[in-house]
């Protein structure tokens, strides 16, 4: 990949109920659907890896990253039809969700 000012949103999403296997896999498929978001460069969906050390936070459900051009392919990304379907169906969900954004230095 050769981007000369990536834009990296990275997503951590706790589900409500985890216990709730309909409702993992609805959260799953609709990462999956908002992936196709045509300004998204790379994407990666996953679960908290199966590491242990004092600085590690696993007790989120998905982390959701997504690679873009630049910070006006991202704001594209925000008001696309298809997050903004996702954050309508999906929102119910989680109980929580954070976000980390970065550029390059």
């Amino acid at each position: 990949m050769n981007l000369k000012q990536p834009f990296v949103h990275h997503v951590y999403f706790w589900l409500a109920d985890t216990q709730n296997k309909e409702a993992k896999e609805a959260l799953q498929k609709g990462l999956e659907k908002i992936s196709s978001i045509p300004t998204i460069q790379l994407f990666h969906i996953g679960t908290p890896a199966d590491t242990n050390r004092e600085v590690i936070d696993t007790s989120y459900t998905f982390s959701w990253l997504a690679i873009f051009n630049n910070k006006e392919d991202e704001e594209m990304y925000q008001t696309h039809p298809t997050h903004l379907q996702f954050v309508e169906e999906c929102k119910h969900l989680w109980k929580k969700v954070l976000v980390y954004d970065s550029v390059s230095v």
